[in-house]
Parts: structure tokens; C-alpha cells; sequence
């Protein structure tokens, strides 16, 4: 079941690779026990204030569950005592939403799937679709809670959020094994929060924003596999090299969140941090944790490059983001800092890096891929690079500017990793981040024939 995704090598101006501003997607990586663990992937989306929440949500998938971890930060926690299916999203819980076919189907059918977890209770509720709407229905799935904050829920005092937990048995959605790599899914979430009693300051914040939980083609996407760009047919011909200032480039970037110093803000954390903006600052962070009461210490990195030096009519063969670490966080009482799998994520909207906010910032459109960087050991920087072709060759055919985020889905306290960002000084130029496109001349173009599929050659 679900929608198999071949995506072949195109050519310059092709759709192949897909305009996904318009449908937001998780690539999900599969983790084969016995292996390596690897990185969850990770998505976000809510704002943090007073009365708003916040998710990053994790998945993975193995030979038998879909295992997501949805964690919130949320100021009042609040549950049902006696908690009941009819009542459940009244109050703190998450609604985890799945149709088998992909995002597509104007009404929830049989293969559409929705999961219910509250808060603290560990009540959960299952239902599917019949085509109108949605029918109570017993699946067997693993759904549990935790919380952050030392007043804990239902004492109208400031906590710190919590996390939702679901483990999805492939069997349980009569499937016997995972999909096929590339298979898509349609996906939702959607977080509902209670900050009062009497549930007079309630919200609900769907993933995507636009989410409408009884028609799956406004949901999100979920492929099983991590990212892949397949390398075009084309004749290499040339490469542009991109950064902040050289050839009368701009570039801008900035962070968002808690930058270095998780905040530094206190007890205003609730009103304050999600509305800082770093804007000129000459080093960025990039840092996440599994401890959602450490949420102040979370930091993005966004960035956008032009890319119109590459010639027109031209293929993209493979592109480079490339940034020095000139620090890490951590030592101390937590031991050495671990190593980092730091994502990057494809942006389908415009920002002012004097306005862009942790609560303001663009959702990501789909993840595309990551690169382990690992702590200092001395003094000298260290150069890390990213594969953003994927991302590089659909700005290019939709004649935009590159724009990318990047975070991670780190589970330690000391997780911060420390880069020089676009507004490092011009004596050190040759430091600020760098994209590198190799591009090429497609196989239509004027005196290159393809003989065969994978045989282009120069007329002479």
C-alpha cells in the first residue's frame, strides 16, 4: 500500500524532482537491529509562549513498528483524571493521523488510521476511516507520556512540556513487513493543549498548518527511507562556488532559539525567547535534546543562497554545504560531547534574517540529508560539508534562491555545535559557509548526444 515513488534522472527544467513547497515531507530513515542506531529524522512545528506549544517530532522504523516521539513545550500541563475517548483531545494530547494510500482521498478510508495519546493518564484512543468519517476501532499499538517540570500537571504552576511516545506495529495496520523504500504515506499531527482547569485557554496546532484531519490530501507526507538524489545524465561542464561577499554574493543567514547561551533569559523564557532574533551575529549553534525541560539550550540555523551564476539550461550534477565548527558545548559534569547528526532541511518560503524568531521561522519542507560532526579535539577548525544537491537542483529548476535549515535530533545535554556564520569578518572570508554546485550540460543540449541511457558523449 501507499504511493511507490520512482524518481528517475532528469533533465534541466524537469519536474523530477518534486516542488515540494507545496507538500511537506519526512523522510524516514529504517534502522536494521543489530546495526548501528541512526539518527531519528525530525520535524517541527508551534510556537513557544505563554499559551502556545511547540513539537519536534522524531521517527525511525525497523522490520516491525513505525516509532514516533512527538515532545512539547508546553507551560501548564493538564490531563483528564478520568479520562474517556469521547474527551481525550479536550485536554494535553497529541493526534497522530495515517493514510496508507499517501496524502491523498477527500475522506478518511480504510486505510486511513488515527492514534490519540494524553498526557500523563496514558489513555489512548484508536480509530479508522470508513470513507465519510471516522469509526472508534480497537488497533493494537504502544503509546505512552512523560513529563518535564517540577510543579507537574493539574497544579496550574509552569512546567516544561512532555513527550508523546507511539510505536505503530506494521502488522497492526495489516501490513507483514515495512513498505518498500520510497513509499509514501500520508501523515498528520496535531497537537491539543489545555492551560486552565476549566479548559477555557485551549488550542489546537496541526502539522502541516494546514491540516484538515478529515481530508487526508491536506496532510503531510511520510517516506520510508531517507533522502536520495539520483545523479543526472549530463556532461560536466563547470562549477560556481557561492559564499557571502565573494563575486558580490549575498548571503544571509541566521539563528534562532537559544544561540549559546540557551537564552540567558530566566523566568521571561516564556515570553521572550521565542522571539529573539540574533540578527549580525558572527557565530551560529546548531542543538537539540531528548530532555524537554532543557528546551531554552534548542537552536536552528537558516541560511539562503542565490544561485543565479549558474548558467541557465544546465543540469545540476551534485552541490556541497560547507561550514567550519570552531567550537562545541559540553565537558564538565556531562562528560565529553557526542558526536551530532546535524540535518538539512529544504525552506519553501522567504525571511528577513533583522525579523526571522524561533516562532516566525519557516516549517521545514522536507529533510534531504546529514552529516555527522563530531566535538573539537584542539584548537583548529574543522571543515564539515552536507550533500544539498537534491536541494540545489529544485531551487534551480524552479528558479529560486536555496534556502535551508539546519538542526538535529540530539538526545544529549551537551549537544551544541559551534559554526562561523556569513557575518565573519571579510579577513576571513574563505571561512563563512559555502555552497559548491557541479553542474552540466543535459543530454538535449546543443552537440551532447546520449548514445545510450548512461553514455553521453560530445559531438566534435
Amino acid at each position: 500500500m501507499g504511493l511507490l515513488i520512482a524518481e528517475p534522472c532528469f533533465q534541466s527544467g524537469s519536474a523530477s524532482v518534486q516542488n515540494s513547497t507545496q507538500t511537506r515531507r519526512v523522510n524516514v530513515p529504517y534502522w536494521k537491529p543489530g546495526t548501528p542506531y541512526p539518527s531519528k529524522a525530525i520535524f517541527w512545528f508551534g510556537r513557544v509562549d505563554p499559551t502556545s506549544n511547540y513539537a519536534d517530532v522524531r521517527l525511525i522504523y525497523d522490520d516491525v513498528n513505525l516509532k514516533i516521539a512527538v515532545h512539547i513545550i508546553d507551560r501548564r500541563l493538564w490531563y483528564d483524571s478520568t479520562p474517556s475517548a469521547a474527551d481525550l483531545t479536550d485536554w494535553d494530547s497529541v493526534s497522530v493521523y495515517l493514510n496508507l494510500d499517501g496524502n491523498i482521498g477527500e475522506t478518511p478510508d480504510l486505510n486511513s488510521y488515527r492514534f490519540e495519546a494524553q498526557l500523563y493518564s496514558d489513555f489512548q484512543a484508536s480509530y479508522r476511516g470508513n470513507s465519510s468519517g471516522w469509526i472508534t476501532e480497537f488497533i493494537p499499538i504502544n503509546s505512552y507520556t512523560e513529563y518535564r517540570g517540577f510543579a507537574g500537571p493539574n497544579s496550574d504552576s509552569d512546567s516544561d512540556g512532555w513527550v508523546a511516545y507511539f510505536q505503530i506495529p506494521f502488522a497492526s495496520l495489516g501490513l507483514s513487513a515495512p513498505p518498500p523504500r520510497d513509499t509514501i504515506w500520508g501523515l498528520g499531527v496535531v497537537m491539543h493543549d489545555r492551560d486552565d482547569a476549566a479548559g477555557l485557554i485551549r488550542q489546537d496546532t496541526p502539522w502541516p498548518e494546514t491540516m484538515d484531519p478529515n481530508v487526508p490530501s491536506t496532510w503531510g507526507q511520510l517516506s520510508f527511507g531517507s533522502a536520495r538524489y539520483y545523479p543526472p545524465i549530463a556532461v560536466p561542464s563547470g562549477m560556481v562556488t557561492i559564499r557571502q561577499g565573494l563575486n558580490g554574493a549575498t548571503v544571509v543567514d541566521a539563528d534562532v532559539g537559544g544561540h549559546t547561551t540557551c537564552g540567558n533569559m530566566g523566568a521571561d523564557k516564556w515570553t521572550i525567547w521565542g522571539e529573539a532574533n540574533y540578527v549580525g551575529y558572527t557565530q551560529i549553534n546548531i542543538q537539540n535534546q531528548w530532555d524537554i525541560s532543557d528546551w531554552p539550550c534548542f537552536s536552528k540555523f537558516y541560511i539562503t543562497f542565490p544561485i543565479d551564476t549558474i548558467p541557465t539550461a544546465k543540469t545540476i550534477i551534485s552541490a556541497t554545504l560547507s561550514m567550519y565548527l570552531f567550537g562545541t558545548a559540553g565537558g564538565g559534569q556531562w562528560g565529553e560531547p557526542p558526536d551530532s547528526y546535524i540535518q538539512v532541511f529544504t525552506m519553501g518560503e522567504y525571511w528577513n534574517e533583522a525579523a526571522l524568531t524561533w516562532n516566525n521561522a519557516p516549517l521545514a519542507v522536507q529533510n534531504i540529508s546529514g552529516t555527522w560532526v563530531h566535538p573539537m579535539q584542539g584548537p583548529n577548525w574543522v571543515l564539515y560539508s552536507w550533500d544539498v544537491s537534491r536541494a540545489v537542483a529544485q531551487a534551480y529548476n524552479s528558479g529560486e534562491p536555496l534556502r535551508l535549515a539546519l538542526y538535529s535530533a540530539d538526545g544529549e545535554y551537551h549537544t551544541g555545535k559551534y559554526f562561523i556564520s556569513s557575518d565573519w569578518i571579510d579577513s576571513e572570508a574563505d571561512t563563512r559557509p559555502t555552497l559548491r554546485v557541479k553542474y552540466g550540460k543535459p543530454c538535449n543540449s546543443p552537440g551532447v548526444i546520449c548514445i545510450d541511457t548512461y553514455l553521453p558523449l560530445i559531438r566534435r
